[in-house]
């Protein structure tokens, strides 16, 4: 049985379509890229699976839980990571840590802590405030923030947004070692040649629909993705 599983996917706003006929199973310990252009519908669709946005027809199941019958279930089978880190800047790095802690009763809670900050490198600045950090960093402080309730599914929006490449690489690096313990991962990216690095499945959404998968072994290199990314999506 599929990790992640979407059937006949629509989604419209009023009388705008966003999202139509998709269908996607995502195994455990896949990591799936999807790109596309801005208005493509990544956002929505992630979004869908957060339980952030109901779909308006079509079923949606993440870890065996519905995401319209069963939100709270899915919720604590997922961590999100994107652009926007989700943090309180007045408070320290711990601090943050604690109240999502808190939120998804976390059992021993300051020893899960330690654990996650130290594996994105930041205990040294546990008892900093957020406000002090760098993009970066907060970024790494998202991923602890992501992990923390040990969840089965991540989803990432866009989360190389505003990374200069240190932190990018380091990024990188995190999300690797997360492979190795076969949580499965969702991301949107502008960025071909990053989003093929890290995934073995890609996915090309347009205009709401998927115009393209590949096995990420199966493709000969970024360039040809690239122009095969152009051609589906403007044409030329």
């Amino acid at each position: 049985m599929a990790l992640i599983s979407i059937e006949e996917l629509y989604k419209s706003f009023g009388n705008f379509r966003v999202l139509q006929d998709i269908n996607l199973e995502v195994e455990k310990g896949d990591f799936v890229t999807i790109f596309g252009p801005n208005g493509a519908g990544k956002t929505t669709l992630i979004k869908i699976l957060a339980t952030l946005v109901s779909p308006t027809r079509g079923s949606v199941v993440v870890n065996g839980f519905d995401v319209r019958e069963k939100p709270i279930d899915v919720r604590r089978s997922i961590g999100v990571i994107s652009h926007d880190t989700y943090l309180y800047h007045e408070l320290t790095a711990v601090e943050n840590l604690r109240f999502y802690g808190q939120m998804y009763e976390i059992d021993h809670i300051e020893e899960r802590i330690r654990d996650v900050i130290s594996r994105v490198g930041l205990a040294h600045r546990g008892n900093h405030r957020v406000g002090t950090f760098s993009r970066g960093m907060k970024q790494r402080l998202s991923i602890a923030r992501a992990i923390l309730h040990n969840p089965v599914i991540l989803l990432l929006d866009e989360p190389y947004t505003g990374l200069d490449q240190h932190a990018s690489a380091i990024f990188d690096k995190i999300m690797q070692q997360l492979g190795t313990e076969h949580i499965t991962r969702i991301m949107i990216s502008h960025d071909i040649e990053r989003g093929l690095k890290l995934c073995n499945r890609a996915f090309i959404l347009n205009n709401g629909s998927f115009v393209n998968e590949a096995m990420r072994d199966k493709i000969s290199s970024i360039e040809e993705y690239r122009g095969v990314y152009e051609h589906l999506v403007t044409g030329e």
